[in-house]
């Protein structure tokens, strides 16, 4: 099972996991959040971050998905990745997430492409409800 690990500002990171825990009916195993404020030191924290990749990592892998691309979370999470043991995505989102999750027994290149798959098409334009109110 590959390992996922969140790396947000703030709170995000667990909003995000409860609410896929919500949308699975159940909180996860292995899958966890690391948050970063604006008081935290990132060389402080990269020892956090790597202790949460060694416990995720099960033997299959770890996902790192972080929110922003180039703030501090992602450039933390960056410094986690090793090829084909430790990947990333930045600009998480919930579609990611779910889809990550649910397809986590794959190999990690194979849970990679789902969730970003599952990112990108989980952004859409939504159609205008008409309404028979007139």
């Amino acid at each position: 099972m590959i390992g996922i690990l969140v790396v947000s500002h703030g709170a995000f990171g667990e909003s995000l996991i409860h609410s896929a825990s919500h949308v699975l009916g159940r909180r996860p195993l292995y899958l966890r959040q690391l948050g970063v404020t604006v008081h935290d030191d990132p060389e402080a924290i990269q020892p956090v971050a790597e202790e949460l990749v060694r416990y995720l990592d099960q033997g299959a892998g770890v996902l790192v998905l972080a929110d922003i691309y180039g703030a501090t979370p992602s450039n933390i999470a960056a410094r986690l990745l090793r090829p084909g043991r430790v990947e990333g995505i930045a600009g998480v989102n919930l579609p990611m997430l779910i889809r990550a999750l649910n397809y986590r027994d794959q190999p990690l290149g194979d849970v990679l492409e789902k969730a970003l798959a599952g990112g990108a098409e989980g952004i859409t334009r939504m159609a205008h409800a008409c309404s028979n109110d007139s």
